[in-house]
């Protein structure tokens, strides 16, 4: 199926990408890209975004077996019904989760390698597998809006009696 290529083809970029930098670059070793706004920098996450939960593996182990299953099942769910983008979304975020679930089942934390910094800010490091999930979460986001479009065009010709007469 399509949707398990696209989560296993984001998984190997995600994998591939974080064992190039644990096994090229020191810990917090940094490699300009775009000036001092975007930096490679390797770095090590033994918590969830933005560094919250620090230490709390068991707790990412269970509830990410509990996610991925739930997204497997939900996928399958939503290919039967012929959808297109929400399976897409599900695909990069069930990717995405199972890069980080085995950074942290193997290894107990979690390779970040993506700064930016923004002026004096500088957002929290982070990887593929977290974007596969943020772009994820927002095309799940995108698909709940058109959804309720269409239910809503789908109400109102029902009540216009224009149903059909296309």
């Amino acid at each position: 199926m399509v949707y398990y290529l696209i989560a296993l083809v984001m998984f190997l970029i995600d994998q591939g990408t974080k064992f190039l930098i644990a096994s090229r670059l020191e810990l917090h070793e940094q490699i300009p890209v775009i000036g001092n706004f975007f930096l490679i920098t390797s770095s090590r996450n033994r918590g969830a975004a933005f560094g919250i939960l620090q230490d709390q593996l068991w707790f990412f182990i269970v509830v990410t077996i509990a996610v991925v299953a739930g997204i497997v099942w939900y996928l399958r769910k939503m290919t039967k019904e012929g959808r297109k983008l929400l399976p897409t979304a599900l695909a990069l975020v069930l990717g995405g989760a199972l890069g980080n679930f085995i950074d942290r089942l193997l290894m107990g934390e979690v390779v970040d390698f993506l700064q930016f910094n923004f002026g004096n800010y500088t957002f929290p490091i982070f990887n593929i597998a977290d974007s596969c999930i943020v772009i994820g979460v927002g095309l799940i986001i995108l698909d709940t809006i058109l959804d309720g479009r269409r239910e809503k065009l789908h109400s109102s010709r029902e009540v216009s009696g224009t149903e059909g007469n296309e």
